[in-house]
């Protein structure tokens, strides 16, 4: 089985090598020249784990090459980004993914299957790519397979969910659906869960919307702790003993190329019946400014002037700065004018990024946790001796120092007292 994988990115390149893997006789196919040299001398231009030797072993065995263009092939898959349109209600730019189809329907013939991995809005794939493919002469579910099956991963298990989550196999029409089972079927151990092409998309839109939802819910919980003077953080872990009760955990808002996307293709396309989903958004777009209001409250009580924020990547352990709140906070923090900003994080590489730890913390008096990297996990308190004034603002609750002669503080718990309700807080 010969494949054309469109996009090489962060979930075009694993699949592409699962694939491979598996015995296929994969192209890689992206538009960046540089992109296309990288992989094929071997190098990765994307992190996560097991990538690297995979792409070796592909290579290797032969059954892996990267291309500026597609060629002839039994399947093309579309996994190409799906950024929003700057309108009303950020709607799905599929831009990139018309620009896919175009690109590979001079190599279509009778028996292709077609499959896309790009997230779309609901009623993309019927309403759009397959009046494409009809337009260049072919039947769909006779001729050419149509179907969605949307990807499923969480960046650092790209390869081990690939194989063993369910995976939803949307086809246009049945037999699309049965093609679709049968080419996923090669290294999928999960189950194939057959489905229309537009339950595919609005599923896979449902299952980050849901979890950008419960996220909202913790961090308007925050807020509302915030002016009770409440520890939200303890309310969170009592709530969730109940067994029916599963409160996420607050942050500094979210991030990447899902949570913070995806649901407005939802809004984009029926906003009269999305007010829970669009105030879910607002919610969480606002959280960035709420860190930066709680710094300049903390900086002003310390009479503080130098901070260096920890990690700018918007999830742990990868460099994905993708809808990054942590870039919103640190570009919303240099725009004050106020602060000396440093950064550092081990997993982006930036030009304003610190080459490490101790550099980025000498003679700093705050430490602003934006990311809950392992490497920030493991921090100690002798960590942060070279501090100026030790003080830890972890909106990840990720660190567990308990040394006294640091002051640190929680997002949801700002080191307030039950029995203070004159001040604010107890600073």
């Amino acid at each position: 089985m010969k494949i054309n994988v469109m996009g090489l990115g962060y979930i075009g390149l694993p699949t592409a090598l699962i694939f491979a893997k598996y015995g296929a006789n994969i192209v890689g196919v992206d538009i960046s020249k540089e992109i296309i040299e990288k992989l094929n001398a071997g190098e990765v231009h994307i992190e996560e784990p097991g990538i690297p030797a995979m792409l070796q072993r592909v290579i290797d065995t032969g059954n892996f090459k990267a291309s500026l263009v597609p060629e002839k092939a039994d399947v093309f898959i579309i996994a190409v980004p799906t950024p929003n349109q700057q309108d009303t209600f950020k709607s799905c730019d599929l831009t990139y993914v018309k620009q896919a189809m175009l690109s590979i329907l001079p190599y279509l013939e009778t028996g292709n299957t077609v499959i896309i991995e790009s997230t779309v809005s609901p009623r993309t794939t019927e309403g759009i790519i397959k009046v494409m493919i009809e337009e260049a002469g072919f039947n769909i579910g006779q001729d050419i397979y149509l179907v969605h099956c949307p990807e499923r991963v969480l960046p650092g298990k790209i390869l081990e969910e690939l194989i063993f989550n369910n995976r939803i196999i949307g086809g246009v029409t049945e037999a699309c659906t049965k093609r679709g089972k049968e080419i996923y079927e090669l290294f999928v151990r999960g189950e194939l869960i057959g489905a229309t092409a537009s339950a595919a998309e609005l599923s896979k839109l449902m299952e980050n919307t849901y979890r950008d939802v419960n996220i909202a819910l913790a961090n308007e919980l925050v807020r509302v702790g915030d002016a009770l003077n409440i520890d939200a953080l303890r309310v969170i872990e009592m709530a969730n003993r109940h067994p029916r009760v599963n409160i996420h955990q607050p942050g500094p808002g979210v991030g990447g190329h899902c949570l913070a996307v995806d649901p407005y293709f939802i809004i984009s396309e029926a906003p009269e019946q999305t007010t829970l989903i669009q105030a879910a958004r607002d919610i969480n777009n606002a959280m960035p400014q709420f860190i930066i209001d709680k710094v300049q409250e903390l900086m002003q009580h310390y009479q503080s002037k130098t901070l260096t924020i920890l990690g700018v990547s918007y999830k742990g352990n990868t460099d994905d700065i993708r809808e990054s709140p942590a870039m919103a906070i640190y570009n919303g923090l240099q725009a004050l004018g106020q602060f000396d900003i440093r950064v550092y994080d081990p997993h982006v590489t930036q030009s304003f990024i610190a080459s490490n730890l101790e550099e980025a913390l000498t003679g700093s008096e705050m430490a602003l946790v934006l990311c809950d990297h392992d490497a920030f996990r493991s921090l100690l308190s002798e960590d942060f001796s070279s501090m100026e004034k030790k003080l830890i603002f972890d909106t990840k609750n990720c660190i567990e120092i308990t040394d006294v002669s640091i002051n640190k503080y929680n997002l949801g718990n700002f080191n307030w007292s039950e029995t203070n309700y004159e001040g604010k807080y107890a600073f």
